[in-house]
């Protein structure tokens, strides 16, 4: 049985490789995932990358952004090395701010900033918020919300009629006295 198990892994490595970017090298790892190393390819965006994806090696290549949700369909990524690469620190890297926050915060001071010049050479971790910026989304002005509206209406409608209540209480009032 165990030439069997070593044969069944032995395929699933292969089938795994087999997703493997063309401009990225995949080495199966022993945890039934994938070593996915696109270092120093040059690389201007990110490249299909494969599920089972463990580790993912992204360093030295040419990338300014990495877009929303990018890593979402990688769940078992443990391992993501972004470093030297001209990175862009707008709006465009919360997404990439966020996931490194939450898997590995070391890694926000050792990403570094190319631009804009505000933030040149400066870690993606000491950035704020308001300093990456927005990319034109913007919340709506409290009173544009159409429930703004119906509560506004509402509150007329309470106040007309509570003041016909008191203008009836008082008719009634002076009737009987």
């Amino acid at each position: 049985m165990p030439a069997w198990g070593a044969l069944l892994l032995l395929w699933a490595a292969t089938e795994a490789t087999n997703d493997c970017p063309a401009e990225c090298t995949c080495q199966a790892l022993e945890t039934m995932g994938l070593w996915v190393d696109c270092r120093g390819r040059g690389l201007k965006a990110l490249p299909a990358l494969p599920v089972h994806t463990r580790h993912l090696l992204l360093a030295n290549n040419s990338l300014h952004s990495v877009p929303p949700g990018a890593f979402d369909h990688l769940p078992g990524l443990q391992i993501l090395d972004v470093m030297h690469n001209p990175w862009h620190c707008d709006c465009s890297l919360t997404y990439l701010r966020l996931w490194l926050e939450d898997h590995t915060p070391e890694a926000l001071l050792q990403v570094r900033c190319a631009s804009p010049t505000l933030a040149t050479t400066r870690p993606l971790g000491w950035l704020t918020g308001y300093e990456l910026g927005s990319c034109g989304w913007q919340l709506q002005a409290p009173w544009t919300y159409p429930g703004v509206w119906w509560d506004v209406a509402l509150a007329g409608v309470a106040a007309l009629g509570l003041a016909l209540l008191a203008g009836l209480l008082c008719t009634t009032t002076e009737m009987l006295g």
